[in-house]
């Protein structure tokens, strides 16, 4: 064969590794800007669905097999409602009515997780407050009542706001039982939730509501109360009979934490 041939098929076997050469860099590049679009897509879901269901349930959901069995599990429970909201809905603007009660549950989140805690329920203007449902928590009582002391000390700093603005101030009973109850995934396939269900929980809303009964804002139950140090200042309530329990309860109020006693840290490292 003459030299020209070989001199062509150089050429066109130069240009056919160009184009394939060209070929394989478009292709990987838009293989990454699917894949940097699938992230982000993925991520902007993430923070969505964190809105709806706790971080770390959210986690495990996205990292791992898709499911949380369910299980029992000693949980600390923190009911929060709100008192006369509902009359004050009827007086202010609906815009208004969401963003005050917004900004509210804003401050209560950041006061429950400040305290190794999550909100699992937003029920009108009530709260449910779960702690030691995700993870072991040997100081979730103390959590608890130390996210409850919080709570307290914002609505005094949210109220401060309000009233700046010329809106009513806002008041809340809370009440805290701790128990054995079932917590995992629960719901059908369209909607479900990670939640806990048992009797400690219809005990917890029970307290709550003996805040109104007894014009306190803070009742803890006896369960609660073995597991708190002389830190804290607590008042025995008188023993109160509850819808579904034979034997009245006992309660305590906590008015808030000794003054010669600060709440310190405790080392979590050892947690079971």
């Amino acid at each position: 064969m003459t030299p020209w041939f070989w001199g062509i098929l150089a050429a066109l076997s130069a240009g056919g590794f160009a184009l394939a050469w060209w070929w394989c860099r478009r292709q990987v590049a838009q293989l990454e800007r699917l894949l940097a679009s699938g992230d982000e897509r993925l991520e902007r879901l993430q923070r969505a669905f964190e809105r709806f269901a706790p971080p770390d349930v959210v986690e495990r959901l996205t990292d791992g097999p898709g499911d949380i069995a369910p299980q029992r599990r000693h949980v600390t429970m923190l009911f929060a409602d709100l008192r006369g909201f509902t009359a004050l809905c009827d007086r202010l603007d609906p815009a208004l009515t969401v963003t005050v009660l917004n900004d509210y549950f804003q401050a209560m989140n950041q006061a429950v997780v400040r305290h190794h805690g999550h909100i699992n329920e937003l029920v009108g203007d009530g709260l449910l407050a779960l702690f030691g449902a995700l993870e072991p928590n040997r100081w979730q009582c103390r959590d608890a009542a130390l996210a409850a002391l919080d709570m307290r000390a914002a609505l005094a700093r949210y109220n401060d706001t309000l009233r700046a603005r010329g809106l009513p101030d806002l008041r809340f009973g809370i009440g805290i039982h701790s128990g054995e109850v079932v917590a995992g995934v629960i719901g059908t396939g369209g909607l479900s939730k990670f939640s806990v269900t048992g009797d400690p929980i219809n005990v917890a809303s029970r307290v709550e509501g003996l805040t109104r009964a007894f014009d306190v804002d803070l009742l803890i139950t006896e369960a609660v109360r073995e597991s708190l140090d002389a830190q804290f200042v607590m008042r025995a309530m008188p023993p109160a009979r509850v819808k579904g329990k034979v034997e009245p309860i006992r309660t305590w109020w906590v008015e808030g934490l000794a003054v010669d006693r600060a709440a310190a840290p405790v080392n979590r490292a050892s947690a079971p």
